[in-house]
């Protein structure tokens, strides 16, 4: 849930509207902060609080995004505008909901996670840091009258995660009792007896409230630019598996007659073991060796889609999307080619990929070695996925 609804008064008025409708980096400011929210695999829904006037900059903003957003318009406050937003999230019966500022554009995956693994059906979640400037209490006369320790001392940030149900609830009984003065939901979760638990924030994390912040965000973008740009990665994958008494192999997740099976503990597809490795090649995260060994007997007879939908599952946590995919068969029979259309569909059903992305093929090997004798198959896959622009320093 994302509260953009402010005027920003603060960061001055410019011909783009509000602060969160400011550019940086050649986007909006929401458009950064929603980016980081629809990217991410473990959100199902997301509602946006905006002020009435802004309909069309939100649209402007969101146009292209790839995801549906619930739009409200926001109250008087922030309070408000959270509260009309958590009954607009009502009806999609979400378990938990994070509450996030539209001005902090350069939240992470890392850190949605933080939030969402600590919160309990009992307790939200804060993200913080911890206080490093030295802290002074003034005096009515402008002097110094005291020092004031830091020591235990966080400065909050959002998303603030909680339980829907009852954070939905403690903003009700707020409104009832007439309680408007709340800076954050985890204060009002606090007022409403609802244990918060601290986690680790972000220093980048940082909210937008003056013209200098739109600024200095802006230049940070663009001296970043190259670190921004898509993080490309290539994996590649290799399977074998020799034939044995059957009566048909399995091939890229389709089943094809033949008077030989291929031996393994699971489905021997060794398109499907092939194209499983190079998809977690790319973010280095072993093999599927390491995710389903051969001698833990609940993978015995698998069909072998479970391991590439595992493994795209690992991308999309990562914050990777998939762009092609490339098998090769080696063989010298069956015939691969009447049965190309079925595997081809087979996965873009299992990656999520339109089937101009994926490629099928098959060769032989010329009558030489342990194929040219017809004694296995092997494949070779290979898979690009583009990352959030993380490429190294």
């Amino acid at each position: 849930m994302i509260v953009a609804a402010g005027r920003g008064e603060r960061a001055g008025q410019v011909d783009e509207g509000p602060k969160q409708y400011r550019m940086i980096g050649g986007k909006p400011v929401i458009r950064h902060t929603l980016e980081a929210f629809a990217g991410h695999a473990r959100v199902d829904a997301i509602a946006v609080a905006i002020h009435p006037d802004d309909t069309a900059l939100f649209e402007a903003a969101t146009n292209g995004l790839g995801r549906d957003m619930i739009s409200v318009h926001g109250g008087a406050s922030r309070q408000e505008s959270t509260r009309l937003a958590l009954v607009a999230l009502a009806g999609h019966a979400p378990e938990i909901v994070l509450i996030h500022d539209g001005v902090r554009p350069f939240i992470d995956a890392a850190l949605v996670d933080r939030v969402i693994d600590g919160i309990a059906d009992d307790a939200g979640a804060l993200p913080v840091v911890a206080v490093s400037d030295t802290l002074k209490k003034r005096g009515d006369d402008m002097y110094v009258e005291g020092t004031v320790s830091r020591a235990g001392l966080y400065a909050a940030q959002t998303p603030q995660g909680f339980p829907f149900q009852p954070i939905l609830d403690a903003h009700e009984n707020a409104r009832r009792s007439g309680r408007g003065d709340f800076t954050d939901d985890a204060s009002i979760a606090e007022w409403a007896g609802m244990r918060v638990r601290l986690v680790e924030g972000s220093p980048d994390n940082v909210k937008l409230t003056w013209g200098r912040d739109i600024v200095l965000a802006d230049q940070r973008l663009g001296a970043n630019a190259m670190r921004g740009l898509p993080d490309v990665r290539t994996g590649n994958g290799y399977d074998v598996h020799a034939f044995e008494e059957g009566d048909h192999v399995t091939l890229c997740g389709v089943d094809i007659p033949h008077d030989r099976k291929l031996s393994g503990h699971s489905d021997a597809d060794v398109g499907l073991h092939a194209l499983t490795d190079a998809l977690l090649a790319t973010c280095g995260a072993g093999d599927i060796g390491t995710h389903f060994p051969p001698s833990d007997q609940q993978w015995k007879g698998a069909r072998s889609r479970l391991f590439v939908e595992h493994a795209v599952g690992i991308v999309h946590e990562r914050g990777g999307r998939i762009a092609n995919a490339d098998i090769t068969l080696i063989c010298e029979a069956p015939k691969i080619g009447p049965h190309r259309e079925a595997m081809v569909a087979e996965l873009h059903d299992t990656l999520g990929i339109s089937v101009d992305r994926i490629s099928i093929k098959a060769t032989t090997n010329e009558k030489l070695g342990f194929i040219g004798r017809s004694e296995g198959i092997a494949a070779i896959a290979t898979v690009s996925v583009v990352y959030p622009g993380t490429l190294p320093e």
